[in-house]
């Protein structure tokens, strides 16, 4: 296939993940978010309370709509622009999509709405409930799409079938609790609901500066850095975790994010500055602090961190290993009863998946030149440059946030609403966490390449047979749709914010009215 079409192909998709990630991870943080405030209002019965959720319950639901319609065209993809990989992995990977769309997605359709118009049709214990089940629905569809995602990069529990020519499940409950989507998706989901803090903290940070509205964003303010402090320490604790899932099964990944061309000495140290070259294959000017890889990684002092060149060689071991699994697959194709042929394949199948990245370099892998086979071991390595900066910028981020919410939790809790410097602090970062969030995607993602299914299959197997003019005309079509609907979402959710949570509020105590918005008053 046309090496242009694949990477229009990688283009598009990445395009639409790109836009669908935009909406995520706000609707993930703020769901929940949604349930702590409404909790606070049955509680203690202040209508005050019930004014914050439904301002920021309006909100959340302009970025609903927004992230369902990128999410739906990112499924229906994989049969358009995917044709080969939904056929050779459709009966493992549709699986939990086909569960997220009837439980995790049908249970927010079936709640949203309940939780929007029945404000004064349920009791207040039943609507909490359904906003509960909105939250619920919310990070449901989330576990289920990453642990489609996790099997991508972590394919347990499936086998090819040489009768069928095509992966199946072996073990359902092995993808289930696939430890990398498992990791994959508390730190994802971390990651939610910092946007959503950040969010919060910033809207209520520029009413605070604008003396509108006090009384809400005071609350709003409290809520915020308090989730949203936890929530930055569990990113980072569970971004840990996420390193060490990669010690086990995504070895390449690991190396390529820390530009570890070599492997070193346990325990390996860990680079914070270094300047990664494909060409050289070496890392210039780098700076290392000793041990901390080898610790994260291995959570030993012994466990070695293998690098780049020795995986590589392990990747061209498998990969004339796979030849003979592959030969043994041509040889069923022509006669089913081949006994030979199957325990030949018995034997290699494991690395069936890796003769296929010769098919990038010659029709028949068997027909492979010792030289093919090593070009083919080498584009097993990722993008280290990007790989290597990337995490180190969604990192570092992630240890910002930890000190900017310990900062909004310190304020909130001396009842400091007044720092200036801080205020604007807080609106301009506003953009970080979707930053973070797409790095970590592109983490993900670029660090599993060549892979579409990581030593299944190869990512230039996988497209559709379509042509140059149809991806572009539908990547421009894409982008067209989805950066006005972005315009409309941002232009939607800018307005609310400047018209303000104008419900009325009947508890003079608490929630005096001026012409100014609420007056400031403390924040319990």
């Amino acid at each position: 296939m046309d090496m242009a079409v694949i990477e229009l192909s990688r283009l598009q998709f990445a395009l639409t993940a790109l836009y669908h990630f935009l909406f995520v991870p706000l609707t993930l943080g703020l769901s929940f978010m949604l349930v702590i405030m409404e909790s606070i209002y049955v509680m203690t019965g202040r209508p005050i309370w019930r004014t914050v959720t439904r301002f920021w319950a309006k909100l959340f639901g302009i970025n609903f709509v927004l992230g369902v319609a990128t999410g739906l065209t990112m499924e229906f993809e994989f049969g358009t622009n995917w044709s080969y990989f939904s056929h050779y992995v459709g009966d493992i990977f549709g699986a939990p999509l086909a569960i997220e769309g009837l439980m995790a997605f049908f249970l927010e359709a079936t709640f949203v709405g309940l939780m929007f118009f029945g404000w004064d049709k349920l009791s207040k214990r039943q609507h909490l409930f359904t906003t509960f089940m909105v939250a619920l629905g919310s990070n449901l569809s989330a576990l289920w799409i990453l642990i489609a995602n996790g099997w991508m990069q972590h394919p347990v529990g499936s086998r090819f079938n040489p009768d069928t020519m095509r992966m199946e499940v072996t073990d359902f409950m092995a993808v289930l609790f696939n430890p990398v989507a498992q990791a994959k998706f508390v730190h994802t989901v971390s990651a939610g609901y910092v946007t959503a803090s950040v969010f919060v903290l910033g809207v209520s940070a520029w009413y605070l500066l604008k003396g509108k509205w006090v009384a809400v964003a005071k609350r709003s303010f409290t809520v915020a850095a308090a989730f949203g402090l936890a929530s930055s320490l569990s990113v980072v604790v569970l971004g840990d975790e996420s390193g060490y899932a990669l010690t086990d099964n995504q070895k390449m990944k690991l190396a390529s994010l820390e530009a570890m061309w070599h492997t070193e000495p346990a325990p390996a140290g860990i680079a914070i500055f270094g300047i990664p070259s494909l060409e050289g294959r070496d890392t210039r000017y780098e700076i290392k602090i000793p041990y901390v890889l080898g610790l994260i990684s291995t959570r030993s002092l012994t466990g070695q961190v293998e690098g780049i060149t020795e995986l590589v060689a392990k990747a061209q071991g498998r990969i004339e290993n796979g030849i003979q699994a592959y030969d043994a697959v041509e040889k069923l194709k022509v006669d089913r009863t081949d006994m030979v042929a199957r325990e030949q394949f018995e034997r290699h199948k494991l690395d069936l998946g890796y003769a296929m990245l010769l098919k990038r370099f010659v029709a028949d892998p068997r027909k492979a030149t010792p030289n093919q086979v090593v070009q083919a071991a080498w584009s097993t390595v990722p993008n280290v440059p990007v790989m290597f900066w990337v995490f180190r910028v969604m990192a570092g981020l992630g240890f910002f946030f930890i000190a900017f919410f310990g900062a909004a939790f310190y304020f909130s809790t001396v009842r400091r609403f007044d720092a200036r410097w801080f205020l604007r602090a807080a609106v301009w970062i506003i953009p970080l966490p979707w930053l973070a969030a797409e790095f970590g995607w592109v983490l993900a993602e670029i660090g599993r390449q060549p892979w579409a299914i990581e030593g299944v299959l190869p990512t230039f197997l996988g497209a559709s047979s379509l042509t140059v003019g149809q991806l572009w005309t539908t990547i421009i079509g894409f982008t067209l749709l989805y950066g006005t609907l972005a315009v409309i979402e941002v232009r939607l959710m800018l307005a609310a914010i400047r018209k303000g949570p104008l419900e009325h509020i009947d508890e003079p105590a608490d929630a005096a009215v001026s012409g100014h918005g609420y007056m400031p008053l403390p924040a319990e």
